[in-house]
């Protein structure tokens, strides 16, 4: 259940990320289905996992992923092999990534999101605290070309 929530989070961040219109229901359940895979996958493959749906209906969903750049393909023979483009965690990462820096550009913002960050961190678990100290500590060394 928590790998769905994610690719749902992480499809919701590709949207973001490339100001794309939102995915219909059938690209959601195929794209989270190639997610949750471990290699490419043919429109055979998926088939197996959707026996109602016509081999033609997955391969048109599968192509209009790859041309909204959510999927990558590549020749397998006479067929093509669909992939994810990245992880649910890495577009996830992405957007959040994203947002943060948009409301850091705000100069009267950016103290209060960095004590909120602080807060909900300290409130989860206080040793995520120190974690959050090292991270910031090492990016602040890479930035002045220090290492650790």
């Amino acid at each position: 259940m928590i790998r769905i929530r994610l690719c749902r989070l992480a499809i919701a961040a590709e949207v973001a990320l490339n100001r794309r219109a939102p995915l219909g229901p059938l690209e959601m359940k195929v794209l989270e289905f190639v997610w949750t895979q471990e290699c490419e996958l043919t429109v055979r493959d998926v088939q197996a996992a959707f026996p109602d749906l016509a081999y033609t209906t997955l391969m048109t969903t599968l192509d209009r992923l790859f041309q909204k750049r959510f999927l990558t393909r590549r020749l397998r023979g006479r067929a093509f092999a669909y992939a994810g483009r990245r992880s649910p965690g890495d577009a996830l990462g992405e957007l959040i990534s994203g947002q943060v820096t948009d409301l850091l550009t705000d100069p009267k913002a950016s103290s209060a999101i960095l004590s909120t960050l602080v807060r909900a961190v300290a409130s989860k678990d206080v040793a995520l605290l120190d974690e959050l100290d090292e991270l910031v500590q090492a990016e602040a060394a890479r930035l002045r070309g220090e290492s650790k």
